[in-house]
């Protein structure tokens, strides 16, 4: 789990960011957020963090324990519109073969922010060993977590 110190240095304006929403209702008061929708939003946020941890550690079992039975993951190939995979059983299938593939996989959080049920994720994925075939690509999920769980997570790319 993401703790209390590690969602703070999420702040630091050298790395990823997560949006200080106080700072939106100082400014614009119609914004303002009760304790318990901060609450929901931040939980949402430490689920999304909490997951991408454990992709990152290729751990496809933890991913899955942060994902609803009726998840659905929309993955970003092939182009333009990507796969879906709904349900665990197919989301999971989808990752253990994404890990077999993808041994060097790694996905680093460049910015998160929640709104309601949504996260929003700006990252940067890296494959590869260092060889000509090592690359990265930029890109953004959109989460939608539902009782601390994610029900989705739909993935776009640059391209």
């Amino acid at each position: 789990m993401v703790s209390e110190r590690e969602l703070i240095g999420l702040f630091d304006t050298h790395g990823p960011r997560l949006y200080d929403w106080s700072i939106v209702q100082l400014s614009f008061p119609e914004a303002a957020m009760s304790p318990i929708r901060m609450s929901k939003i931040e939980s949402a946020m430490r689920t999304v963090l909490d997951f991408h941890q454990a992709l990152n550690r290729h751990d496809v079992a933890g991913m899955m324990a942060l994902m609803t039975d009726d998840c659905v993951f929309e993955n970003t190939s092939p182009a333009p519109d990507g796969t879906v995979y709904a349900g665990k059983e197919a989301v999971t299938a989808f990752w253990e073969a994404f890990f077999q593939a993808s041994p060097q996989a790694h996905i680093e959080v460049e910015e998160i922010f929640g709104m309601g049920d949504r996260c929003i994720l700006r990252w940067k994925y890296t494959w590869g060993d260092g060889s000509e075939a090592a690359g990265h690509v930029r890109g953004v999920d959109v989460f939608r977590v539902t009782g601390g769980l994610i029900r989705e997570k739909l993935s776009y790319v640059k391209g």
